[in-house]
């Protein structure tokens, strides 16, 4: 899996529903900015990964209390062009106001004047209605570019595209890889149906999977690492893109040369005998 100097690939891009074409392997940034000694270092490990075209950051106002916002904002300073810019609005914050009030915090934090896609990070009590109209007035101010949601069901989609402008819903970011493959049964043919790009959070399971003896057995056989396998594999079909967490530089370019690895037929029935793919709807997981 080393390049030996070989000019890497591009990064193959999806195209969302409004014309925006983004990369399919971005970078996520949970559990960044809780710690001042850690900063620098997450900076960096961001600022490489644009180096290598992962361009998209996703954030939250949710991580680190807006600390991970500040840290995507030093990251991003001076090359705010380069990065396709992705935060989300907490649900207790997602009523009509609410919603325009958490948008302008999370623009100063970024110390951006706009975020490119602005989701509602799960759904709570406030009327996804309400949400949307702030989301659309959020677009018409140049504030946002467009909009999307994180953590919705088959049936809170469905509700969502039966509202008024609910179809200019852009990504469903949702829990998905491996050991959680619930949404490939419902959620996942629904919404490439609709046009909705899935964004998986959490492909590698948080490490959690890379101890995994089947997932091991490909990656020896691709002389790849269990991560490189499990995020080829998150990517292995159209319409999806993953925003694995990287805070060292050489975590960030193994996670780049996942995109070098073909996953055969062989691979892919291994991997389906240890994790089985869904037979029935599921509730959506959420971690």
């Amino acid at each position: 899996m080393t390049m030996h100097g070989a000019v890497m690939q591009a990064i193959p891009r999806l195209t969302l529903n409004n014309g925006s074409a983004v990369p399919v392997l971005g970078q996520g940034t949970w559990n960044m900015g809780e710690s001042a000694a850690q900063a620098s270092a997450e900076i960096r490990a961001l600022q490489h990964g644009i180096d290598l075209g992962m361009t998209l950051i996703d954030t939250a106002e949710m991580y680190a209390d807006g600390g991970a916002e500040k840290v995507v904002g030093k990251a991003i300073a001076g090359r705010r062009d380069a990065v396709y810019l992705v935060s989300k609005v907490l649900p207790h914050n997602a009523s009509r106001q609410g919603t325009l009030r958490a948008c302008e915090a999370s623009l100063r934090r970024l110390a951006v004047e706009q975020i490119d896609l602005y989701l509602l990070h799960w759904r709570g009590t406030h009327p996804l209605s309400a949400t949307v109209e702030a989301l659309e007035t959020l677009v018409a101010q140049g504030k946002i570019g467009a909009w999307g949601v994180s953590n919705l069901d088959h049936e809170d989609i469905q509700e969502l595209l039966a509202l008024e402008h609910g179809a200019r819903v852009q990504v469903n970011q949702v829990l998905y890889n491996l050991s959680r493959r619930g949404i490939e049964f419902d959620l996942l043919p629904a919404c490439a149906r609709d046009g909705i790009a899935v964004m998986a959070y959490s492909p590698i399971e948080q490490g959690r999977l890379l101890k995994d003896p089947a997932l091991n057995a490909v990656a020896r056989r691709h002389g790849a690492t269990a991560a490189q396998v499990a995020l080829a594999w998150t990517l292995r079909q159209p319409g999806v893109i993953a925003i694995p967490k990287a805070s060292t530089l050489a975590h960030v370019a193994q996670n780049r040369a996942c995109l070098e690895l073909t996953l055969s037929t062989t691979d892919l029935q291994e991997l389906d005998t240890a994790f089985q793919p869904p037979r029935r709807a599921q509730r959506l997981e959420m971690l």
